[in-house]
């Protein structure tokens, strides 16, 4: 009875502690106001990205080793870009809000790539994805770099 009672009290520690985070944004909250689409440039060690604010368009200049590590084009290209669900079955990946995303999708020169969104851990090995990873200050794109899970944090 007390290893139970233990439990339960950790287990109450630990998930009061998770609830104080401190979040950079208000977290999402079903049925609110989608936020305002991206809109500057957003820019980090790979490249960049220049948003107008359309929630649509987009242009890109990207260094050869994210081009190499994506596929998407290397310098400057315009295109469109999308926020996706992640794999949600039956259907696959749905568009949707930046604050929920899991993907974000490029359409650059006439063909797509779909990115993963999320923060590595600091030695590679695990990485964080999900609600509230993407801001309107920050698109974390994740990349498998010598088998290691790497961030290019592209920034306003």
């Amino acid at each position: 009875m007390k290893k139970l009672l233990m439990v339960i009290v950790t287990a109450l520690v630990l998930f009061s502690l998770i609830g104080c985070q401190k979040h950079e944004n208000k977290p999402y909250e079903p049925d609110s106001p989608a936020p305002d689409p991206h809109t500057g440039v957003f820019s980090c060690e790979y490249g960049r990205m220049e948003f107008n604010g359309d929630g649509k368009t987009v242009i890109c200049d990207f260094t050869e080793e994210l081009a190499r590590l994506t596929g998407l084009p290397q310098g400057k290209t315009e295109g469109t870009y999308v926020f996706l669900s992640g794999n949600l079955p039956p259907h696959g990946s749905v568009d949707v809000r930046y604050d929920v995303a899991h993907e974000l999708k490029l359409t650059l020169n006439g063909s797509s790539t779909v990115v993963e969104l999320g923060i590595a851990s600091s030695d590679g090995k695990t990485a964080m994805v999900g609600v509230g990873m993407v801001t309107d200050k920050r698109i974390p794109v994740l990349l498998r770099i010598d088998g290691k899970n790497v961030t290019a944090m592209f920034e306003k």
